[in-house]
């Protein structure tokens, strides 16, 4: 397993493969690996020759100092899980490899209309970063296909309409969040939270659940269930900061028969979670009347 920690290193491997005939699977990370990043390399494996795992923590995406400071950065204890699996080469740039002449005179990528809300609304300039980082990397590795967790089903949405708009010649594949067995999301922030934050963190999760409970019995009212979501989080001991139903595809407000999906975000202690679930393609009676 190679270590890569130039652009122009990894762009040169990447070429040489690709010129072999082999096919490259991409998954970007920030590295502090868990069980979830660990499966979209398998898969990145078993749909790809060659598999590149980037560990860049992107300054760009942090809309605070603090959070970007405590990201927990392990990337001897990351070598040695990728070093355990089917990876080729791990691309590991530092802040001056991938922003030569400094973050705040980079060119930035800017995507619209997705970008506005949600998060996008709580983390002002999250999805630009998020959107500058990925069209490096992408131009860095040069990949076929790459893989992401639907935990950030809003950032999954974004790429794939960056790719698209951008006419990036890659495929981009959304794998289901990986769980803990209590039903908490699979997140590097999780090692943050203290043992009795750790015990209340599932009930984001069932929070979610229970809300498409309520859809699929016919509940209509988006804005008094929103709210009730909310309110049971701030019970539960969190500080939410929202609870939305919208379109799985457009993040649009929910239309009858289209497939929905349930975002949720909140901070427990100092540390903010986010997790969505995706309900189906659901026609509650009266659908039409949804407000």
């Amino acid at each position: 397993m190679q270590i890569i920690h130039a652009v122009r290193d990894m762009q040169l491997q990447s070429l040489s493969w690709r010129a072999a005939g082999w096919r490259i699977a991409f998954v970007p990370t920030m590295g502090n690996l868990h069980e979830g990043h660990l499966s979209l390399v398998r898969e990145a494996a078993r749909r790809g020759d060659r598999v590149v795992v980037s560990i860049f923590v992107n300054p760009l995406q942090f809309n605070e100092a603090a959070d970007y400071r405590h990201y927990p950065r392990t990337f001897e204890q990351d070598r040695q899980q990728l070093a355990a699996l089917d990876v080729a080469a791990v691309f590991a740039p530092d802040e001056a490899a991938m922003y030569p002449e400094g973050r705040e005179s980079v060119t930035r990528v800017e995507v619209p209309q997705l970008t506005s809300e949600l998060e996008g609304a709580h983390r002002p300039g999250h999805f630009t970063g998020v959107a500058t980082v990925v069209t490096k990397l992408f131009q860095a590795v040069l990949p076929d296909l790459a893989l992401f967790g639907e935990k950030d089903y809003q950032q999954l949405l974004v790429v794939r309409k960056l790719a698209a708009d951008l006419n990036m010649p890659v495929e981009v594949i959304g794998l289901p969040t990986r769980r803990e067995a209590d039903g908490l999301a699979m997140s590097s922030r999780n090692s943050r939270l203290r043992a009795p934050e750790r015990r209340q963190a599932p009930a984001l999760y069932a929070t979610l659940q229970w809300v498409g409970e309520q859809w699929r019995a016919g509940e209509i009212d988006l804005s008094a269930l929103e709210a009730a979501a909310m309110a049971r989080l701030a019970d539960a001991g969190f500080a939410p900061e929202y609870i939305s139903l919208r379109d799985a595809a457009t993040l649009q407000p929910p239309a009858a028969g289209r497939p929905v999906v349930v975002l949720g975000a909140a901070r427990l202690g100092e540390v903010r979670l986010i997790d969505n679930l995706r309900i189906g393609a659901t026609q509650p009676q009266g659908a039409d009347a949804v407000k």
